[in-house]
């Protein structure tokens, strides 16, 4: 398929498009004392056509016409050449592809926030039980001390409003320990940093099982070089090392654990 640079025509022999106008502003405009014309001829670079555009404009009368040449081009290639400079003219942050294990980082982070999401939300729900419940156990403890009716009940040699309470009680203290694990089990916003001159640093460890890392970001205070970053971890014991300019180094901020070439910094997230 072709396609013709003017006015969105098709075909694949040189076309021209005319108007006639006979409107007085057009007229007026576009009035000039003999023929003008302009024209600009460059070769395509996907092939040996020629594209010329071209223009005359003529005054004969008081009537004005005008004429636009064009020459077929391929569609594709048109395509192929918009899509080529829309791309140059957005950001180079991709022009290295991911790779596998960056793709599956990326996916676990997005997992982790829809998981953290669904925390949030069960947590909530939790603690308005939790809540509920409460407000039960005192409703039923203010009827176990109002007073034993007459001819009420007994279960196991004791009344129907000793084991309301008690049930009431076990519930509550239930709910209340699953509140805790899901706030135990929400990620935490950990700062980390290290100290000194470098290019480069980055963490690892066993937080992503050593795959991936986070580079640290530096700050200058005019005397000290300090990179920081964030993580978002869930309670634990972690074991982390830095990378600083491509070389393994401990921080001496942080406790240290193991020997030798298993030596790494500890990090306890409460």
């Amino acid at each position: 398929m072709e396609a013709c640079i003017a006015g969105c025509c098709m075909g694949k022999q040189v076309s021209s498009l005319s108007w006639k106008s006979r409107n007085p502003f057009v007229e007026s405009a576009h009035r000039f004392p003999g023929n003008i014309g302009w024209g600009t001829k460059m070769k395509h670079p996907a092939g040996p056509k020629h594209l010329y555009v071209g223009s005359i404009a003529k005054h004969r009368k008081g009537l004005v016409s005008w004429r636009i040449f064009t020459v077929p081009v391929s569609l594709e290639k048109s395509l192929s050449l918009h899509a080529e400079a829309s791309a140059d003219s957005q950001d180079q942050l991709h022009d290295k592809p991911l790779t596998s294990d960056q793709v599956f980082q990326t996916f676990l982070r997005l997992q982790m926030m829809v998981n953290e999401e669904a925390l949030d939300s069960f947590k909530a729900e939790l603690a308005v039980m939790e809540q509920e419940t409460q407000a039960l156990v005192a409703l039923a403890e203010e009827i176990a001390q109002a007073g034993i009716p007459a001819g009420s009940r007994k279960i196991n040699g004791k009344y129907i409003q000793s084991h309301l309470v008690s049930r009431l009680q076990g519930l509550h203290g239930k709910l209340k320990e699953q509140v805790k694990d899901v706030v135990a089990a929400q990620l935490k916003e950990v700062s980390l940093f290290w100290c000194g001159m470098a290019e480069s640093v980055q963490v690892m460890g066993s937080f992503d099982g050593w795959s991936q890392g986070e580079h640290l970001s530096p700050e200058y205070d005019g005397y000290l070089t300090k990179f920081t970053t964030t993580l978002m971890l869930r309670p634990g014991r972690y074991e982390i090392k830095f990378l600083v300019d491509g070389e393994w180094k401990l921080s001496p901020e942080y406790p240290a654990v193991g020997e030798g070439l298993t030596e790494n910094n500890l990090l306890v997230v409460a």
